[in-house]
Protein backbone atom coordinates (compact mmCIF):
# COMPACT_ATOMS: atom_id res chain seq x y z
CA UNK A 1 0.00 0.00 0.00
CA UNK A 2 1.31 3.46 -1.01
CA UNK A 3 1.68 5.24 2.66
CA UNK A 4 1.71 8.63 0.99
CA UNK A 5 -1.74 10.52 1.28
CA UNK A 6 -3.42 11.91 -1.76
CA UNK A 7 -2.37 15.82 -1.51
CA UNK A 8 -5.34 18.37 -2.18
CA UNK A 9 -5.25 20.61 -4.96
CA UNK A 10 -4.89 23.53 -2.08
CA UNK A 11 -1.92 21.82 -0.24
CA UNK A 12 1.89 21.74 -0.60
CA UNK A 13 3.34 19.12 -2.81
CA UNK A 14 4.94 16.68 -0.39
CA UNK A 15 7.20 15.18 -3.89
CA UNK A 16 9.27 13.68 -4.43
CA UNK A 17 8.46 10.71 -2.69
CA UNK A 18 11.21 9.46 -0.43
CA UNK A 19 11.06 6.81 2.67
CA UNK A 20 9.04 7.84 5.75
CA UNK A 21 11.25 8.88 8.87
CA UNK A 22 14.52 10.97 8.30
CA UNK A 23 15.65 12.53 4.97
CA UNK A 24 19.03 10.82 4.27
CA UNK A 25 21.93 13.09 2.89
CA UNK A 26 20.47 16.32 3.90
CA UNK A 27 19.77 18.31 7.37
CA UNK A 28 15.95 17.84 9.05
CA UNK A 29 13.37 20.88 8.85
CA UNK A 30 13.59 23.11 11.67
CA UNK A 31 10.43 25.23 13.47
CA UNK A 32 11.64 27.66 15.68
CA UNK A 33 9.15 28.85 17.91
CA UNK A 34 8.43 32.40 19.67
CA UNK A 35 9.95 34.37 22.56
CA UNK A 36 7.00 33.43 25.06
CA UNK A 37 5.85 30.44 23.34
CA UNK A 38 8.52 27.80 24.75
CA UNK A 39 7.01 27.01 28.09
CA UNK A 40 4.09 24.58 27.03
CA UNK A 41 6.12 22.86 24.39
CA UNK A 42 8.88 22.92 26.91
CA UNK A 43 6.54 21.42 29.70
CA UNK A 44 5.39 18.12 27.25
CA UNK A 45 2.18 19.75 25.50
CA UNK A 46 2.16 17.92 21.82
CA UNK A 47 1.21 20.94 19.72
CA UNK A 48 2.70 23.60 18.18
CA UNK A 49 0.17 26.08 17.28
CA UNK A 50 0.90 28.75 14.08
CA UNK A 51 1.06 31.48 16.23
CA UNK A 52 3.91 30.26 18.56
CA UNK A 53 6.21 29.99 15.06
CA UNK A 54 9.06 32.36 14.52
CA UNK A 55 10.04 30.48 10.91
CA UNK A 56 10.35 27.33 9.09
CA UNK A 57 13.72 26.72 7.79
CA UNK A 58 15.20 23.59 5.70
CA UNK A 59 11.99 23.14 3.08
CA UNK A 60 9.99 21.51 5.29
CA UNK A 61 6.78 19.28 3.07
CA UNK A 62 3.70 17.93 3.85
CA UNK A 63 4.17 15.49 6.63
CA UNK A 64 7.40 15.62 7.17
CA UNK A 65 9.51 15.03 10.26
CA UNK A 66 10.60 18.29 11.95
CA UNK A 67 12.99 19.73 14.76
CA UNK A 68 11.47 22.57 17.27
CA UNK A 69 13.82 24.86 18.18
CA UNK A 70 13.35 27.13 20.99
CA UNK A 71 14.42 30.97 20.39
CA UNK A 72 18.27 29.73 20.94
CA UNK A 73 18.37 26.68 18.74
CA UNK A 74 17.87 24.44 21.54
CA UNK A 75 16.06 21.23 20.64
CA UNK A 76 12.34 21.12 21.93
CA UNK A 77 11.63 18.01 19.82
CA UNK A 78 10.56 16.42 17.13
CA UNK A 79 7.44 16.13 15.23
CA UNK A 80 5.53 15.83 11.95
CA UNK A 81 4.41 18.98 9.76
CA UNK A 82 0.91 19.82 8.76
CA UNK A 83 1.27 23.11 7.13
CA UNK A 84 -2.21 23.85 6.75
CA UNK A 85 -3.34 23.11 10.46
CA UNK A 86 -4.02 25.67 12.89
CA UNK A 87 -1.38 23.16 14.70
CA UNK A 88 1.15 22.77 12.04
CA UNK A 89 3.53 20.33 14.27
CA UNK A 90 2.72 17.65 16.57
CA UNK A 91 5.37 16.62 18.43
CA UNK A 92 5.95 12.85 18.73
CA UNK A 93 10.13 12.52 20.65
CA UNK A 94 11.43 14.55 22.79
CA UNK A 95 15.02 13.45 21.59
CA UNK A 96 16.81 12.53 18.62
CA UNK A 97 15.17 9.07 17.76
CA UNK A 98 13.82 9.32 14.51
CA UNK A 99 9.84 9.26 13.90
CA UNK A 100 9.95 5.55 11.74
CA UNK A 101 8.57 3.21 11.25
CA UNK A 102 10.10 1.21 14.45
CA UNK A 103 8.91 4.28 16.42
CA UNK A 104 5.54 3.50 15.09
CA UNK A 105 5.62 -0.52 16.11
CA UNK A 106 7.16 0.31 19.47
CA UNK A 107 4.34 2.43 20.65
CA UNK A 108 1.63 0.05 18.86
CA UNK A 109 2.98 -2.36 21.22
CA UNK A 110 3.04 -0.38 24.28
CA UNK A 111 -0.92 0.68 23.96
CA UNK A 112 -1.70 -2.92 23.14
CA UNK A 113 0.12 -3.96 26.51
CA UNK A 114 -1.38 -0.99 28.11
CA UNK A 115 -5.02 -2.19 27.39
CA UNK A 116 -3.78 -5.75 28.46
CA UNK A 117 -2.99 -3.91 31.65
CA UNK A 118 -6.51 -2.70 32.09
CA UNK A 119 -8.14 -5.87 31.32
CA UNK A 120 -9.08 -5.57 27.69
CA UNK A 121 -9.92 -7.38 26.48
CA UNK A 122 -12.22 -8.96 28.93
CA UNK A 123 -13.50 -12.82 28.55
CA UNK A 124 -14.87 -13.17 31.95
CA UNK A 125 -18.53 -14.52 31.44
CA UNK A 126 -20.63 -11.65 32.44
CA UNK A 127 -18.73 -9.61 31.45
CA UNK A 128 -17.24 -9.79 28.17
CA UNK A 129 -15.85 -6.97 26.39
CA UNK A 130 -13.83 -7.18 23.23
CA UNK A 131 -14.33 -3.04 22.01
CA UNK A 132 -12.27 -0.76 23.50
CA UNK A 133 -9.80 2.27 22.24
CA UNK A 134 -6.13 1.04 20.85
CA UNK A 135 -4.61 4.16 20.47
CA UNK A 136 -6.06 7.52 21.63
CA UNK A 137 -3.82 10.05 19.68
CA UNK A 138 -1.62 12.11 21.88
CA UNK A 139 -2.51 9.92 25.04
CA UNK A 140 -0.43 6.83 23.44
CA UNK A 141 1.93 8.84 21.84
CA UNK A 142 0.84 9.04 18.47
CA UNK A 143 -0.56 12.38 17.79
CA UNK A 144 -3.28 12.35 14.52
CA UNK A 145 -4.10 8.64 15.19
CA UNK A 146 -6.82 6.72 16.89
CA UNK A 147 -7.60 2.76 16.13
CA UNK A 148 -10.70 1.31 17.70
CA UNK A 149 -10.87 -2.50 18.34
CA UNK A 150 -14.40 -3.51 17.26
CA UNK A 151 -14.89 -7.25 17.86
CA UNK A 152 -12.23 -8.69 15.34
CA UNK A 153 -12.12 -5.69 13.69
CA UNK A 154 -10.04 -2.74 13.66
CA UNK A 155 -10.93 0.90 13.20
CA UNK A 156 -8.95 3.41 12.12
CA UNK A 157 -9.09 7.75 11.80
CA UNK A 158 -6.24 9.33 10.41
CA UNK A 159 -6.13 13.15 11.93
CA UNK A 160 -3.10 14.61 10.13
CA UNK A 161 -0.73 14.27 6.25
CA UNK A 162 2.11 12.81 8.79
CA UNK A 163 -0.21 9.99 9.35
CA UNK A 164 -1.57 9.42 6.61
CA UNK A 165 1.80 9.21 4.90
CA UNK A 166 2.81 6.57 7.22
CA UNK A 167 -0.33 4.86 7.01
CA UNK A 168 0.81 1.68 5.61
CA UNK A 169 3.28 1.20 8.40
CA UNK A 170 0.37 1.38 11.16
CA UNK A 171 -1.80 -0.56 8.87
CA UNK A 172 1.15 -3.43 8.62
CA UNK A 173 1.33 -3.03 12.55
CA UNK A 174 -1.83 -3.74 13.31
CA UNK A 175 -2.12 -6.41 11.15
CA UNK A 176 0.85 -8.32 12.73
CA UNK A 177 0.25 -7.52 16.53
CA UNK A 178 -3.49 -7.95 16.31
CA UNK A 179 -4.72 -10.29 12.86
CA UNK A 180 -7.69 -8.65 12.46
CA UNK A 181 -10.23 -9.67 10.63
CA UNK A 182 -10.39 -6.42 8.79
CA UNK A 183 -8.91 -2.77 9.26
CA UNK A 184 -11.29 -0.51 8.67
CA UNK A 185 -10.61 3.52 7.77
CA UNK A 186 -13.15 5.88 9.27
CA UNK A 187 -11.53 8.95 8.77
CA UNK A 188 -13.37 12.19 8.59
CA UNK A 189 -14.07 13.48 5.51
CA UNK A 190 -13.73 17.34 6.56
CA UNK A 191 -10.86 16.88 9.07
CA UNK A 192 -9.16 15.30 5.87
CA UNK A 193 -9.87 18.46 3.99
CA UNK A 194 -8.27 20.87 6.23
CA UNK A 195 -5.28 19.05 7.15
CA UNK A 196 -4.59 18.57 3.04
CA UNK A 197 -4.95 14.93 2.24
CA UNK A 198 -8.38 12.67 0.78
CA UNK A 199 -9.57 10.36 3.31
CA UNK A 200 -9.93 6.32 3.10
CA UNK A 201 -13.31 5.45 3.23
CA UNK A 202 -14.16 1.38 4.68
CA UNK A 203 -11.64 -2.03 4.41
CA UNK A 204 -8.63 -0.97 3.93
CA UNK A 205 -7.03 -4.67 4.75
CA UNK A 206 -8.55 -7.64 5.40
CA UNK A 207 -12.36 -9.01 4.42
CA UNK A 208 -13.87 -6.46 2.14
CA UNK A 209 -17.18 -8.06 2.69
CA UNK A 210 -17.17 -7.18 6.16
CA UNK A 211 -20.27 -4.90 6.46
CA UNK A 212 -20.98 -4.77 10.40
CA UNK A 213 -19.27 -4.86 13.37
CA UNK A 214 -19.77 -7.61 16.10
CA UNK A 215 -18.93 -7.12 19.55
CA UNK A 216 -19.48 -7.57 23.11
CA UNK A 217 -19.35 -4.52 25.62
CA UNK A 218 -19.76 -5.54 29.46
CA UNK A 219 -21.47 -8.96 28.69
CA UNK A 220 -24.07 -7.28 26.43
CA UNK A 221 -23.95 -8.01 22.02
CA UNK A 222 -24.11 -5.62 19.74
CA UNK A 223 -24.03 -5.22 15.73
CA UNK A 224 -23.14 -2.22 14.24
CA UNK A 225 -23.65 -1.75 10.61
CA UNK A 226 -20.52 0.19 8.77
CA UNK A 227 -23.43 2.20 7.29
CA UNK A 228 -23.95 3.82 10.42
CA UNK A 229 -21.56 6.30 10.72
CA UNK A 230 -20.53 7.67 14.03
CA UNK A 231 -17.11 8.39 15.54
CA UNK A 232 -15.27 4.81 14.92
CA UNK A 233 -18.99 2.73 14.83
CA UNK A 234 -19.53 3.38 18.81
CA UNK A 235 -19.04 5.91 21.51
CA UNK A 236 -16.28 3.38 23.36
CA UNK A 237 -15.73 6.59 26.13
CA UNK A 238 -18.97 6.09 27.69
CA UNK A 239 -18.47 2.56 29.06
CA UNK A 240 -18.31 3.80 32.60
CA UNK A 241 -20.88 5.99 32.65
CA UNK A 242 -22.60 3.12 31.42
CA UNK A 243 -22.23 0.53 33.99
CA UNK A 244 -22.95 3.42 36.85
CA UNK A 245 -26.65 4.32 34.61
CA UNK A 246 -27.37 0.25 35.08
CA UNK A 247 -26.34 0.46 39.05
CA UNK A 248 -29.00 3.85 39.32
CA UNK A 249 -31.69 2.63 37.55
CA UNK A 250 -33.03 -0.02 39.22
CA UNK A 251 -37.33 0.44 40.07
CA UNK A 252 -36.93 3.57 37.88
CA UNK A 253 -38.99 5.23 34.77
CA UNK A 254 -35.52 6.44 32.37
CA UNK A 255 -35.40 8.83 28.93
CA UNK A 256 -32.15 8.05 27.14
CA UNK A 257 -31.81 11.08 24.85
CA UNK A 258 -29.72 11.29 21.84
CA UNK A 259 -29.78 7.46 22.25
CA UNK A 260 -27.77 6.56 19.45
CA UNK A 261 -28.24 2.57 19.49
CA UNK A 262 -29.72 2.84 22.77
CA UNK A 263 -26.52 2.10 25.27
CA UNK A 264 -27.55 3.70 28.14
CA UNK A 265 -31.26 2.31 27.17
CA UNK A 266 -29.93 -1.45 27.72
CA UNK A 267 -27.71 -0.50 30.47
CA UNK A 268 -30.88 0.72 32.42
CA UNK A 269 -32.92 -1.75 31.41
CA UNK A 270 -30.41 -5.07 32.63
CA UNK A 271 -30.39 -2.56 35.41
CA UNK A 272 -33.95 -3.27 37.14
CA UNK A 273 -35.63 -0.40 35.16
CA UNK A 274 -39.39 -0.31 35.08
CA UNK A 275 -39.48 1.56 32.27
CA UNK A 276 -36.72 2.82 29.35
CA UNK A 277 -37.35 5.16 26.60
CA UNK A 278 -34.95 5.58 23.93
CA UNK A 279 -35.36 8.74 21.13
CA UNK A 280 -32.54 9.54 18.55
CA UNK A 281 -33.59 10.97 15.10
CA UNK A 282 -32.28 8.68 12.95
CA UNK A 283 -34.23 6.16 11.72
CA UNK A 284 -31.16 3.79 11.28
CA UNK A 285 -30.14 4.30 15.03
CA UNK A 286 -33.12 3.35 16.24
CA UNK A 287 -33.40 0.26 14.34
CA UNK A 288 -30.18 -0.94 14.97
CA UNK A 289 -30.53 -0.13 18.58
CA UNK A 290 -33.58 -2.48 18.48
CA UNK A 291 -31.85 -5.27 17.14
CA UNK A 292 -29.28 -4.77 19.63
CA UNK A 293 -31.86 -5.06 22.56
CA UNK A 294 -33.67 -7.69 20.44
CA UNK A 295 -30.57 -9.65 20.81
CA UNK A 296 -30.00 -9.34 24.41
CA UNK A 297 -33.59 -9.78 25.79
CA UNK A 298 -33.91 -6.62 26.63
CA UNK A 299 -36.79 -5.63 23.92
CA UNK A 300 -40.00 -5.66 25.48
CA UNK A 301 -38.12 -3.62 27.98
CA UNK A 302 -36.98 -0.59 25.84
CA UNK A 303 -39.65 2.00 23.92
CA UNK A 304 -37.42 3.32 21.05
CA UNK A 305 -38.45 6.01 18.87
CA UNK A 306 -37.58 8.26 15.89
CA UNK A 307 -37.88 11.82 17.40
CA UNK A 308 -36.01 15.23 18.01
CA UNK A 309 -34.69 14.45 21.26
CA UNK A 310 -35.38 17.93 21.97
CA UNK A 311 -38.88 17.46 21.34
CA UNK A 312 -39.08 14.56 23.37
CA UNK A 313 -37.56 16.25 26.83
CA UNK A 314 -40.33 18.97 25.85
CA UNK A 315 -43.45 16.47 25.95
CA UNK A 316 -41.81 14.56 28.79
CA UNK A 317 -42.15 17.37 30.64
CA UNK A 318 -45.96 17.92 29.61
CA UNK A 319 -46.28 14.22 30.69
CA UNK A 320 -44.66 14.63 34.65
CA UNK A 321 -41.31 13.75 33.52
CA UNK A 322 -39.15 10.53 34.61
CA UNK A 323 -37.26 9.42 37.34
CA UNK A 324 -33.68 9.36 35.11
CA UNK A 325 -33.22 11.60 32.03
CA UNK A 326 -29.81 11.65 30.15
CA UNK A 327 -28.83 14.09 27.74
CA UNK A 328 -25.38 12.62 25.97
CA UNK A 329 -25.79 15.21 22.33
CA UNK A 330 -23.62 15.91 19.84
CA UNK A 331 -20.69 18.16 20.14
CA UNK A 332 -21.56 21.53 20.85
CA UNK A 333 -18.72 23.50 20.90
CA UNK A 334 -16.04 22.17 18.07
CA UNK A 335 -13.79 25.09 19.13
CA UNK A 336 -12.69 27.56 21.90
CA UNK A 337 -14.03 29.99 19.74
CA UNK A 338 -17.45 28.37 19.94
CA UNK A 339 -17.68 28.03 23.61
CA UNK A 340 -19.56 31.15 24.81
CA UNK A 341 -22.64 30.29 22.02
CA UNK A 342 -21.75 26.19 23.25
CA UNK A 343 -22.44 27.26 26.82
CA UNK A 344 -25.57 28.63 26.25
CA UNK A 345 -26.68 25.72 24.51
CA UNK A 346 -25.58 23.36 26.90
CA UNK A 347 -27.73 25.69 29.58
CA UNK A 348 -30.74 25.69 27.29
CA UNK A 349 -30.19 21.94 27.08
CA UNK A 350 -29.98 21.36 30.99
CA UNK A 351 -33.11 23.47 31.24
CA UNK A 352 -34.77 21.03 29.07
CA UNK A 353 -33.36 18.03 30.67
CA UNK A 354 -34.12 18.87 34.38
CA UNK A 355 -37.80 19.99 33.02
CA UNK A 356 -37.92 16.59 31.91
CA UNK A 357 -37.17 14.90 35.31
CA UNK A 358 -39.01 14.61 38.09
CA UNK A 359 -38.16 16.50 41.29
CA UNK A 360 -35.96 14.12 43.35
CA UNK A 361 -34.75 12.42 40.08
CA UNK A 362 -31.87 12.19 38.68
CA UNK A 363 -30.62 14.21 35.53
CA UNK A 364 -27.16 13.30 33.76
CA UNK A 365 -25.79 16.36 31.33
CA UNK A 366 -22.34 15.12 29.00
CA UNK A 367 -20.29 17.47 26.72
CA UNK A 368 -17.67 15.72 24.24
CA UNK A 369 -15.99 18.85 23.94
CA UNK A 370 -12.29 19.85 25.18
CA UNK A 371 -13.41 23.29 24.71
CA UNK A 372 -15.93 22.76 27.53
CA UNK A 373 -14.55 22.18 31.16
CA UNK A 374 -16.21 19.98 34.10
CA UNK A 375 -16.46 23.38 35.56
CA UNK A 376 -18.03 24.80 33.10
CA UNK A 377 -20.55 22.18 32.16
CA UNK A 378 -21.45 22.06 35.82
CA UNK A 379 -22.37 25.66 35.42
CA UNK A 380 -24.15 25.13 32.63
CA UNK A 381 -26.19 22.63 34.50
CA UNK A 382 -26.60 24.86 37.54
CA UNK A 383 -28.00 27.55 35.32
CA UNK A 384 -30.10 25.47 33.44
CA UNK A 385 -31.46 23.74 36.78
CA UNK A 386 -32.48 27.50 37.94
CA UNK A 387 -34.48 28.35 34.60
CA UNK A 388 -36.16 24.94 35.51
CA UNK A 389 -36.81 26.15 39.22
CA UNK A 390 -34.57 23.01 40.24
CA UNK A 391 -31.97 22.73 42.29
CA UNK A 392 -29.29 20.68 41.02
CA UNK A 393 -26.52 18.32 43.33
CA UNK A 394 -23.86 16.80 41.60
CA UNK A 395 -23.12 13.61 43.28
CA UNK A 396 -20.75 12.01 40.64
CA UNK A 397 -18.52 12.89 37.64
CA UNK A 398 -17.63 10.59 34.68
CA UNK A 399 -14.65 10.95 32.02
CA UNK A 400 -14.09 9.25 29.43
CA UNK A 401 -12.34 5.59 30.17
CA UNK A 402 -8.86 4.24 31.25
CA UNK A 403 -8.95 3.18 27.71
CA UNK A 404 -8.46 7.03 26.38
CA UNK A 405 -5.51 7.88 28.51
CA UNK A 406 -4.94 11.51 28.62
CA UNK A 407 -1.06 12.92 28.77
CA UNK A 408 -0.68 15.59 32.19
CA UNK A 409 1.04 18.43 29.80
CA UNK A 410 -2.40 17.84 27.48
CA UNK A 411 -5.53 19.09 28.65
CA UNK A 412 -7.43 18.99 25.69
CA UNK A 413 -6.87 15.36 25.72
CA UNK A 414 -9.58 15.30 28.56
CA UNK A 415 -12.31 15.47 26.20
CA UNK A 416 -15.65 14.20 27.67
CA UNK A 417 -16.81 15.05 31.05
CA UNK A 418 -20.35 14.01 32.48
CA UNK A 419 -21.94 15.12 35.35
CA UNK A 420 -24.72 13.15 37.30
CA UNK A 421 -26.86 14.98 40.01
CA UNK A 422 -30.39 14.97 42.24
CA UNK A 423 -32.61 17.38 41.57
CA UNK A 424 -34.69 19.48 44.17
CA UNK A 425 -37.80 21.32 43.18
CA UNK A 426 -37.55 25.04 44.40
Amino acid sequence: MNARAKISANAPDPSPARPEGRRTGSPIPTVTLKPGHVRPVWTGHPWVFAQAIARIEGGALAGDEVKVVDPHGSTLGHGLYTPRSAIPVRIYTRDDAPIDGALFRRRIERAIQHRRDLGLPNHAAGHETTAYRLIHAEGDGLPGLVVDVLGDVAVVQIGTIGVKRREGIVFDALSELLSPRAIVDRTSVELAKKEGFEAAAGVVRGDTSLDRFTFMERGLAYEIPLALGQKTGFYLDQRTLRARVEQLAHGRRVLDAFSFVGTFAMAAARGGATEVVAVDESALAIEVGAECARKNGLLGRIHFQREDARHALSRASAEGGFDIVLCDPPKLSPTRGAKEGALGAYKALAAAGCRATKAGGIFVLCSCSSAVSIDDLARALALGAREARMHAVIFDRHFQGADHPVSAAFPEGLYLKSVIARLEAL
